[in-house]
């Protein structure tokens, strides 16, 4: 079922069933429907809600120069609407470096992270890693290329060789569907991320969740994650790229909602 908060940027978002809210965030080219075969599956037991970030899908385009932090901001007035003090937030990829913000900024109002194939932000990226995601990203956008063309370059590097049909499906979709200026100033802020300073702050259970074949951020990466963060767990999904979700959604499925049981009284009860 499709909702929007109020304000000047409105946040779409879908929901379904009632119980401990988890909050899903989607990537840097995603958008809420990346989560639709999660939503039945967590409405079982919990209050499941996938949102367009500002600037995708049914929300609104932000109406200032973006920031990092807006999302995160974004993600507290989401909880206001839905009336709920503290949340499951459950990111992947940007929505993983959402997830660490929404912490640093809002750390009252996270119940536990997952933080799926993400990483410590840009600044945490050695320089050839830099140089080679603005090459890959932000040139070719700049110098016009369509966001059909560009998903056809940029899919077969996030999902695994041999992926099911249906994740490259999934992703060719969102990158049609999103708005290449705002994509352009996600890539930006993204850009200026370093989440390092967080991790010792984080004292809620932490799950990370990354594919064995994530070639975006890969198995190092998440390593780090799981060291920088006091009792964080590891699952590590077998023949996964970066679209974990979508690539192994049974798998995912069983791994979070087998994290999320344990902790799910942490997290507010949304009707």
């Amino acid at each position: 079922m499709l909702e929007r908060t109020g304000g000047k940027v409105r946040i779409a978002y879908d929901r379904a069933g009632t119980g401990p809210l988890v909050v899903f965030l989607h990537g840097i080219g995603g958008n809420r429907h990346n989560w639709d075969g999660q939503l039945p599956v967590f409405a079982k037991r919990y209050c499941a809600v996938a949102w367009d970030a500002r600037g995708y899908g049914d929300s609104d385009d932000t109406d200032h120069p973006l920031q990092f932090r807006d999302f995160a901001d974004d993600l507290a007035r989401l909880l206001d609407h839905l009336r709920a003090e503290r949340a499951h937030v459950v990111g992947l990829s940007m929505g993983g470096m959402i997830a660490q913000d929404f912490y640093g900024r809002h750390p009252h109002r996270a119940a536990t992270l997952v933080l799926a194939d993400t990483n410590s932000g840009f600044g945490a990226t050695d320089q050839r890693a830099q140089e080679e995601f603005v090459a890959r990203r932000l040139r070719p956008l700049e110098a016009g290329i369509t966001m059909e063309e560009f998903g056809k370059q940029i899919v077969e590097t996030l999902v695994a060789r041999d992926a099911i049909p249906e994740a490259r499906a999934t992703m060719m979709a969102s990158y049609c569907m999103v708005r290449r200026a705002c994509y352009v100033q996600a890539l930006r802020a993204v850009m200026a991320t370093d989440f390092r300073p967080i991790h010792p702050r984080i004292k809620v259970p932490a799950l990370v969740v990354v594919g064995s074949e994530d070639r975006v951020t890969p198995l190092a990466e998440s390593a780090s994650l799981v060291r920088a963060i006091a009792g964080a767990e590891q699952v590590v999904i077998p023949g996964s790229g970066h679209m974990a979700n979508l690539e192994k959604p049974g798998e995912f499925n069983s791994a979070v909602v087998a994290f999320l049981d344990r902790h799910a009284q942490l997290a507010s009860v949304v009707e």
